[in-house]
């Protein structure tokens, strides 16, 4: 029987380790054709090392598949545009491009310097854009051009980033960023027949094993952090299945599968002229309002 994402040619960035590892595994198991991306470098981001992405690829030919390594740092313009045409080039075509690729420089805001800030928001908020761009702009030239396209951007937010963690700013904001990228590109992009979703993922990584609390799991609640989780929405959402889902966020882990719900307007009051009258107002509207969310999505006191 053939797999769900059948000879589609799908780019996973950050695929060497962790969650976009599992994620270029399980599509590859279920028919895709993988560029494999990594820049292999730590997890702030320095140095690369192109052998994990190379070690990925083994695994899938050595499953049946057919799979090709990248070293482009997905920040990089031109090395995004690379990464994009070397997947057409390789396979002929491009249907789903995986935003996975990240870093971490976690510091408290009195202490985080401009390079830390700069470093995060680069690669991850850079780093989905640029894919996400070049792979947009050749769907769209392919849809002009009166091809069909059943084509997807699949991004990589946090609840860090949609709900909030303290020591996280610069990590949360891109990441918050990401989430209406998502969004916004969705509207974009439906017309030339290309979904864009994001997912929310909690798994235990070289980004995460070190934020508090890790060390202290169980083997069961490891288990539940195991990155192959992640996959499944991610394959799912890759395949022809997920056609009609477009500008969604999807919360995955070995505890929940589940769809975070953006920005509403809660509570309303006429508009108010003189701030003398603010206070009772807007104290009022506090009351009725729902609170923010905490790392679980449940409700919270900030």
């Amino acid at each position: 029987m053939s797999g769900m994402c059948e000879g589609r040619v799908c780019i996973v960035t950050g695929a060497g380790r962790g969650i976009g590892r599992e994620h270029a595994l399980m599509l590859a198991s279920e028919g895709a054709k993988i560029v494999v991306n990594d820049l292999g470098g730590a997890v702030d981001g320095t140095g690369g090392d192109l052998s994990p992405a190379e070690q990925v690829v083994q695994e899938i030919k050595g499953m049946g598949g057919e799979a090709i390594s990248n070293g482009d740092n997905v920040a990089d313009w031109e090395g995004a545009q690379r990464l994009v045409n070397q997947a057409v080039e390789t396979f002929g075509t491009l249907d789903v491009v995986v935003n996975n690729a990240g870093i971490l420089r976690d510091r408290m805001l009195t202490n985080m310097t401009e390079a830390e800030w700069d470093a995060v928001i680069n690669v991850h908020l850079k780093g989905t854009f640029a894919p996400a761009r070049w792979a947009a702009a050749y769907w769209r030239d392919k849809a002009k051009a009166g091809e069909q396209v059943d084509a997807r951007i699949i991004n990589t937010t946090s609840v860090s980033g949609i709900y909030g963690n303290p020591g996280q700013t610069n990590y949360g904001a891109a990441k918050a960023g990401i989430a209406s990228f998502t969004v916004i590109a969705a509207r974009e992009l439906k017309r030339y027949g290309v979904t864009v979703n994001a997912i929310a993922p909690g798994a235990l990584t070289r980004m995460t094993e070190g934020l508090s609390g890790m060390a202290q799991q169980t083997e069961e609640e490891r288990e539940m952090m195991n990155p192959r989780w992640i996959a499944p929405i991610c394959t799912w959402l890759a395949s022809p299945l997920s056609s009609d889902v477009t500008g969604r966020v999807f919360e995955a882990s070995g505890r929940v599968l589940g769809i975070a719900e953006g920005w509403h307007r809660g509570p309303t009051a006429d508009p108010i002229d003189d701030p003398k009258n603010i206070d009772g107002v807007v104290r009022g509207l506090l009351a009725k309002a729902r609170r923010n969310a905490d790392m679980n999505g449940a409700d919270t006191d900030l």
